[in-house]
């Protein structure tokens, strides 16, 4: 089995495949990439039992094998060739021997029918959507899901698909953000959830991305198509929780502000909020809004004005810092809106401009209690 690549090419291809090898595996044979050789095309794969990518290669060959590769030391190695191409030719004694302008270089391999097979898809049901849509629904909602390990179906994000919208929602009990699409939508209704690392994965890849993806999904697993790539990955089981019923209606207190203007006025005054709770609160009266935090262990506090418009009752309601500053710097909006009922109830943040045709964010943030 030989086979010649480009070094950039090829190390570019396994840079992002190789986001999906855990640190730590349980089974050795995981440590390594998959390479399947068909004449021209080199089929490279890397799992993690849970998720498989794979992605096809252009290379110059006239042969066919499947090998397993040592994923740190092939990257390690790649990563100090300039652009040349490389040689690939599998030797007798169970090594490779990759031959550079340099010099030539061997690696033991492992045999590659030991690698996990992906798994099919059974009747799947599909739909397409933009790979950078898909990007932007992954980056506006995957902050906002938990990590609690005995709620696993609150650490992925859930897709819910229609025939009038596409809609992703991410939640961890104390903010609850929800993306919508009216320009993208499915043939049939369904809905999953689907974990963080995959995601994190095709955020990076798709960032930007002219191509459709095509998503083939049915009970228990998703699988998604682009270009040359392919990312199979477990949905999470279970039923997500019924996140309209927590969504207030009647939000009759309104207020518009500046988006930069407030989120750099709650990152100041946060500093000086209770390491623990950092908590601030909001009082809201006429044109005005008054930020505030205190820290009564250490007597630090701040106090901040700022001029906003505002329909409503004066009110006081406190919040975490910490969500309001994630939601605000997930915006990319120039003015936001604040929609409040009671200083009990949770405030719903939307942004006012900057969206594009069709598309709807709605974020929820559950307040904390003050202690007047």
């Amino acid at each position: 089995m030989k086979f010649i690549v480009s070094s950039t090419y090829l190390l570019k291809q396994l840079q992002v495949l190789g986001g999906v090898i855990n640190s730590s595996n349980t089974l050795p044979i995981l440590d390594n990439f998959l390479f399947e050789l068909k004449k021209r095309k080199l089929t490279v794969s890397a799992s993690d039992l849970e998720t498989t990518m794979s992605a096809v290669l252009e290379v110059e060959s006239e042969n066919e094998g499947t090998i397993a590769v040592p994923a740190r030391l092939l990257l390690d190695t790649l990563k100090t060739f300039p652009e040349q191409p490389l040689t690939f030719v599998v030797e007798d004694n169970h090594t490779v021997e990759i031959s550079s302008n340099y010099g030539k270089y061997a690696l033991a391999y492992a045999d590659g029918a030991e690698f996990p097979k992906a798994v099919e898809l059974a009747s799947p049901s599909s739909t397409t959507i933009m790979g950078d849509i898909l990007a932007t629904a992954i980056t506006k909602t995957i902050f906002a899901a938990g990590n609690d390990d005995l709620r696993p179906v609150m650490s992925g994000v859930f897709f819910q698909f229609s025939s009038e919208h596409l809609t992703f929602v991410a939640t961890d009990a104390h903010k609850l953000v929800k993306y919508r699409r009216n320009d993208v939508k499915a043939s049939e209704v369904a809905e999953f959830i689907m974990p963080k690392k995959p995601l994190n994965l095709l955020k990076g890849i798709l960032s930007g991305s002219e191509e459709q993806v095509k998503v083939e999904y049915n009970d228990s697993n998703a699988k998604f198509s682009f270009d040359n790539t392919e990312l199979i990955c477990r949905l999470i089981d279970g039923k997500y929780p019924n996140y309209e019923a927590v969504i207030p209606k009647e939000n009759p207190n309104k207020l518009t502000i500046s988006r930069n203007h407030f989120l750099s006025s709650v990152r100041r005054v946060s500093i000086f909020s209770n390491r623990t709770t950092h908590q601030i609160r909001l009082r809201i009266a006429g044109a005005e809004l008054n930020i505030s935090a205190e820290d009564i262990d250490y007597s630090n506090k701040a106090e901040e004005r700022l001029t906003c418009a505002y329909q409503g009752d004066d009110m006081q309601i406190g919040f975490n810092s910490r969500f309001l500053v994630e939601m605000l710097g997930n915006l990319s909006s120039e003015e936001v809106s604040l929609e409040l009922s009671l200083p009990n109830r949770a405030g719903i943040l939307t942004p006012i401009d900057g969206l594009d045709e069709g598309e709807h964010v709605t974020m929820l943030v559950m307040p904390v209690m003050l202690n007047n």
